[in-house]
């Protein structure tokens, strides 16, 4: 699930009353500890105590994503823009949500209103670029990844994003290169090495693939697809018992692909 920008306001209290400020902060604390629902329900009380209350709309729309409620999200986030036009955290987090909800065209029509409002939000470039390459307009996503590194040349989101954009575009070795720097900047990029092993495959590197997904699988040991990929790459290499061994493992994972190629090649 992605991250999504809170801007977490602790309200100063006076008075012994129950506030709209202080359901808010209890708000603000079960959110912290995970508790979604109960945070709700004190974000709700303090919009009934303050119908305007802009920060509690803009809390209580990421609790409720984190509970898939995206239409519910939405409308949190389309009040705080009603109330504060210029809040960008409300642009780029019903961006997200749009993109979850497969609304590609709303979703960068308010990354773009994010990047109007700051021109320097380098998340806003990489989440575009995105969402740009979900529509396959490849060209775009990686202007939109350059300009995120130029930004931020620390952004290994960034370079592991245009490195898939680059493998998309069959553009394998400049595509490692970008995997490369995304595992230095962050080692424990999990899904860097599951795509430059995805790379390596497709270079005909099963070797180095099957390095790729064991740091993978060391990092999320639960990781379906780097326990299925890895199988295949096994397979490749003549080692059919520790293919059939990976293919399994994944399908008690859940990954469906494992049992397609445990029934045609673990007979």
């Amino acid at each position: 699930m992605k991250k999504l920008l809170l801007l977490l306001i602790v309200i100063s209290l006076s008075g012994f009353g129950q506030t709209a400020e202080d359901y808010y902060n209890k708000g603000i604390s079960k959110f912290s500890l995970k508790d979604y629902k109960g945070a709700i329900a004190d974000f709700n009380t303090a919009i009934q105590l303050k119908p305007d209350y802009a920060s509690a709309f803009n809390i209580r729309g990421p609790a409720k994503y984190y509970l898939q409620d995206y239409n519910g999200a939405i409308a949190d986030f389309n009040k705080v823009i009603q109330l504060k036009p210029d809040d960008t955290d409300a642009y780029f987090n019903r961006a997200i949500t749009k993109n979850d909800l497969q609304d590609y065209n709303g979703a960068i029509a308010d990354y773009n209103k994010v990047i109007e409002l700051k021109p320097d939000n380098a998340d806003a470039y990489c989440n575009r670029g995105n969402v740009k390459k979900n529509l396959k307009d490849y060209t775009g996503a990686i202007t939109d990844f350059n300009t995120a590194i130029q930004l931020k040349p620390d952004h290994a989101i960034a370079y592991c994003n245009r490195g898939n954009t680059k493998f998309n575009l069959k553009d394998y070795n400049v595509a490692i290169s970008d995997f490369n720097k995304a595992i230095q900047l962050n080692p424990d990029f999990v899904v860097a090495y599951f795509y430059r092993g995805n790379t390596k495959y497709f270079l005909k590197d099963y070797n180095g693939a099957i390095a790729d997904y064991n740091q993978a699988i060391q990092l999320k040991p639960d990781y379906a697809e780097a326990y299925n990929n890895r199988g295949s790459a096994k397979n490749d290499l003549q080692d059919k018992n520790g293919a059939c061994l990976d293919w399994t493992k994944a399908g008690e994972l859940g990954e469906p692909q494992a049992y397609i190629n445990i029934k045609d090649y673990c007979k």
